[in-house]
């Protein structure tokens, strides 16, 4: 039903709008979180929700959900298949469930913490690449890299790997977390972007953390990586001005 109302509003009229922080939304965006919303209360009233185009409720029980109904607005407006469906639960502050689904393809990723990591329904992992020569690095936000220390020496020392992509988000968190990529860094991106990347990610076998080292959702920057290239990413995206 979700999926149904999204491609319909795209082969019509999508209503795009620029939001304060400049970032498009369309009648999707809004219409979709509210269907989200609806059947999430439907099922668990007691629980809080954090979405993308506005919807906030306290939590009772400590149980959030976040939501981000198009991941991806600028690749859904042009009619890339790199938009998704994001929606991840929260337990006590910590990620335990996320679902990331791609419309246009009809690709799910799912995890549960302690279940493992899985892409339609198929049991998936990391790879096993264990140096940044034989690695495949994801680099999102480029237009925001200028904002980070390290910037000046980004593109020399992403000459090192084995070759560098840059398709979209969570579509290339998602090819790190099938084994399909080894790294990928975001430098700019809210909770609702990164919650269910996460889970899956981990349940996978990666290790995920903010440029700054932590493990958080809240830092607005991400990475996501197989253990082997997890400190080589700490040492590059934590970088201080000298």
């Amino acid at each position: 039903m979700l999926c149904a109302l999204a491609l319909e509003i795209r082969e019509g009229n999508i209503g795009v709008e620029t939001k304060p922080d400049e970032s498009p939304v369309t009648k999707a965006d809004r219409a979709c979180e509210k269907l989200i919303v609806e059947e999430l209360q439907r099922a668990f009233p007691d629980d809080g929700f954090l979405g993308e185009e506005g919807a906030a409720r306290e939590s009772a029980n400590g149980r959030k959900w976040i939501i981000d109904p198009i991941d991806g607005t600028r690749d859904f407006i042009r009619g890339t298949r790199a938009w998704s469906v994001l929606i991840a639960l929260e337990e006590q502050g910590k990620v335990v469930v996320g679902f990331a689904h791609f419309p246009s393809t009809g690709e799910l990723f799912s995890a549960a913490q302690g279940e493992g990591a899985f892409w339609d329904g198929a049991r998936m992992h990391a790879s096993e690449v264990q140096k940044k020569t034989d690695a495949l690095l994801c680099c999102n936000g480029l237009n925001y890299m200028h904002r980070y220390a390290f910037s000046k020496e980004l593109i020399e020392w992403q000459g090192d790997f084995w070759t560098v992509r840059s398709m979209g988000g969570c579509l290339d968190a998602m090819l790190v977390a099938s084994g399909r990529a080894d790294a990928w860094m975001e430098a700019q991106a809210k909770p609702w972007d990164l919650a269910p990347l996460k889970i899956i990610a981990e349940e996978a076998g990666c290790a995920a953390f903010s440029f700054e080292g932590a493990d958080t959702i809240y830092g607005g920057n991400y990475v996501i990586c197989v253990p082997a290239l997890a400190d080589e990413m700490r040492r590059f995206t934590a970088r201080r001005e000298s």
